[in-house]
């Protein structure tokens, strides 16, 4: 499992910074969000399959690997279903909140 950095924001140092920068508002996605995950997991492939095993002797290079990659891709897209409801979804968003407002208590 990749590591995550969504406990960044609760560290002293980060904390401190943000209430000296008050024009910057942190805006958090609930853990284990299902759209994010499907986010992360693309450009997780992207990485894999196209740009880290690769050798670029330009920007050029690398964009048109990037690009090819993504025709490929979308020859074979799968459209992504839903499972949760919108219920479910809006329950786990207040979860969410919840635990949030906790931990910075």
């Amino acid at each position: 499992m990749l590591g995550d950095n969504y406990a960044t924001h609760k560290h002293a140092n980060v904390k401190a910074w943000l209430h000296k920068h008050k024009r910057f508002h942190m805006h958090f996605t609930p853990t284990s969000s299902s759209w994010m995950n499907r986010v992360e997991r693309f450009f997780a492939d992207l990485t894999q399959d196209c740009v880290r095993e690769g050798s670029f002797a330009s920007v050029k290079e690398l964009k048109d690997s990037i690009v090819a990659y993504l025709e490929e891709r979308n020859r074979a897209a799968k459209p992504y279903r839903w499972k949760a409801s919108g219920a479910e979804i809006l329950a786990k968003i207040q979860r969410a909140r919840q635990a949030l407002q906790q931990s910075e208590s």
